[in-house]
Parts: structure tokens; C-alpha cells; sequence
């Protein structure tokens, strides 16, 4: 019996162009394409941008612009204001876009999990009862329930409310 996926979302994936070195570098140095790449918010310490690859619908990352892969030299001030954005993130998520939970993470290292391992970042995944099933458990696949591109405005009409610095 064949197995087939169909996934045309992943179409764009597959075609576009590749960005060179660091992806959270490029995002952070090109905020003319804010929208193409779905940055929901930036400043001068950090920036917010919505995962490709995301667990739930509205999983995004909070990102500091200095490129380090180590927590432990992260600016106090940086590191600060980047939790401050978290909380008023878990807020967002929660009031906003109806999550019941948040899984607030970062794999600091490859060995550790981070799939960009060069450059901190701290994961926020929305979360609702009954949001995984028998597919992520018998065959290692996530469902995303809903279209990205909707996603992303949504939660980006929200954060003029949420994410005040």
C-alpha cells in the first residue's frame, strides 16, 4: 500500500530561495521583509517571528538579534527584555488567540535539540486540550489544522495590544 502525505503548502518550501548563513541574522538585519517572513514584532534587543516548522498553530520564537549560541553571554538587559515579551506573549496567546496552555522552551546546543543551533532562541507553542493525536504518536507527524498565512495575520492584528515595551 502506498503512503502518500499530500502537502502543497510545502511547495514554497521546497522552491524558494535558500538564505545563506545564519536565518535568525538575515531576519534580524532585514526588516523590509517583515511580512514575507513573518515577523510579528521587532525592536532594538530582539525580534518575534512566527516557526516554519511550528508543533501547534501560533508556535513563533522570540529571537535576540546578537547572534550568540550561548545563553550564558546574552546581555542581562537583552535577556530581561526578551522574558518580559514572553510574558506578554503567554498573555497574547492565551486572551488573543484562545490557547489554554504555552510551552515556553529553548534547546540551547545541538545535542540539546535546537534545529538553529548557532542562534539562541526561545520557543512559545500555544496549546489546547486534545491538540495532539494518534498520528503524532504512531507515525512521528504533526497535524496543522489550520493555514499558516491566516496564522500569522491573526496573531500579528494582536500584538499592538499585547506586546507593549
Amino acid at each position: 500500500m502506498n503512503k502518500i502525505l499530500y502537502a502543497p503548502w510545502r511547495d514554497e518550501y521546497v522552491t524558494s530561495k535558500k538564505i545563506e548563513g545564519c536565518v535568525f541574522c538575515h531576519i534580524s538585519k532585514s526588516e523590509k521583509e517583515d511580512d514575507s517572513l513573518h515577523v510579528l514584532y521587532r525592536d532594538a534587543h530582539c525580534f518575534v517571528v512566527m516557526n516554519r516548522y511550528p508543533y501547534t498553530p501560533g508556535h513563533f520564537m522570540i529571537i535576540p538579534h546578537m547572534h550568540t549560541d550561548k545563553l550564558e553571554e546574552l546581555a542581562t538587559p537583552t535577556w530581561l527584555h526578551m522574558s518580559k515579551i514572553a510574558q506578554q506573549s503567554v498573555r497574547l496567546l492565551k486572551e488573543g488567540f484562545g490557547a489554554s496552555g504555552v510551552n515556553i522552551g529553548m534547546n540551547l546546543g545541538k545535542s540539546a535539540g535546537a534545529g538553529i543551533a548557532e542562534h539562541i532562541h526561545m520557543h512559545l507553542v500555544p496549546r489546547w486540550e486534545r491538540d495532539t493525536n494518534f498520528i503524532t504518536a504512531i507515525a512521528n507527524t504533526r497535524v496543522y489544522s489550520t493555514d499558516f498565512e491566516k496564522i500569522y495575520k491573526k496573531i500579528k492584528s494582536l500584538v499592538p495590544n499585547y506586546i507593549k515595551i
